[in-house]
């Protein structure tokens, strides 16, 4: 969860004095802040690993950007439907309470699950230690998001009786079946079978309860739609479209600027008017809350949309089986 920054040419190297300074900085800070004790830390960092294949993904230079039509293909396929749809049945009775709790519909949280992690199967090799570290104190360009990614890690990792180093991830830090990053762990992450544990690495239970908590306390709208097609006439409608993920304008505003639903429906609320490159050419949609919603899972209007049509496709298949 969360977009890496493209390295420059220009960035700056940095000496292993500084990267010492930097981690001595570190310890002191989380010493006097949290209550460490130094001795624990530098032993943990000691033994992290300076990980080039991770500063080179994330400073990779930008390949183009897909469009919907061959970022759709990643995603919505037969086998990631057969999964989902084997994932639901096999977890459907914690899905559903879930549901229940948290008013988020299985097949959400299902697909989520299966375009961070293929259900679980791709949770990342890397040791998150290792990730975090390396990004803190080698990456510049995002070293003060990721010290303080780092510092939450610790601080879960003593909270939850967890071993630092034994965790893995992401390239970015990110774990478990839901690719939680380390504060969204700390602030979402939930007990959902009552083990007095919060689990999301090996345990479906727990990862499937904090995903449905993500979007709870993100604003979910229980039983209001996600996105609907639309249509549009004029070109006043233009200067709003794929501006912003937050809607900033109402259905009726933008209705007024030709930009309106397909379905006869009456929609109400915030909107963002979206334009898209499909399979058979130009797709207009309106991103509604529930969209937004998905989006602060992660910061893209082509992710969310993959979410849920994959989550349409399982909930359809399971329906059909």
């Amino acid at each position: 969860m969360g977009c890496a920054t493209a390295n420059t040419p220009e960035q700056p190297t940095q000496t292993e004095y500084e990267r010492n300074v930097l981690i001595e900085d570190f310890v002191t800070e989380m010493v006097r802040d949290h209550g460490f004790t130094p001795s624990a830390l530098k032993t943990v960092l000691d033994k992290a690993e300076k990980k080039q294949s991770i500063l080179d993904a994330i400073s990779r230079p930008a390949e183009k950007t897909l469009e919907w039509k061959d970022y759709r293909k990643i995603f919505i396929t037969d086998k990631r439907i057969t999964g989902g749809v084997r994932f639901m049945r096999k977890h459907r009775v914690v899905l559903e309470r879930a549901e229940m709790i948290y008013g988020v519909p299985k097949e959400i949280i299902t697909a989520i699950i299966g375009v961070e992690t293929y259900y679980g199967r791709m949770a990342g090799n890397y040791r998150v230690v290792d990730a975090l570290s390396t990004l803190a104190f080698d990456y510049p360009p995002r070293a003060e998001f990721f010290r303080g990614q780092l510092k939450e890690y610790f601080i879960l990792a003593r909270e939850e009786s967890i071993d630092p180093l034994s965790i893995k991830g992401s390239y970015a830090g990110a774990m478990g079946y839901g690719q939680f990053i380390p504060s969204s762990y700390r602030n979402f992450a939930v007990d959902f079978d009552g083990d007095k544990k919060r689990d999301i690495w090996n345990n479906p239970t727990d990862a499937i309860g904090s995903v449905a908590n993500y979007f709870k306390e993100h604003h979910w709208q229980t039983g209001e739609p996600v996105v609907v097609p639309a249509t549009v006439q004029g070109d006043a409608y233009s200067e709003f479209v794929n501006t912003s993920l937050k809607p900033e304008l109402s259905v009726q505003e933008l209705a007024e600027k030709g930009f309106t639903p397909k379905d006869r429906r009456r929609y109400s609320g915030m909107a963002t008017a979206m334009e898209l490159q499909g399979e058979k050419g130009v797709e207009h949609w309106l991103g509604l809350r529930n969209f937004y919603v998905i989006t602060r899972y992660n910061h893209s209007r082509l992710y969310a949309m993959a979410v849920y049509q994959l989550s349409q496709k399982i909930k359809q298949a399971d329906q059909q089986g």
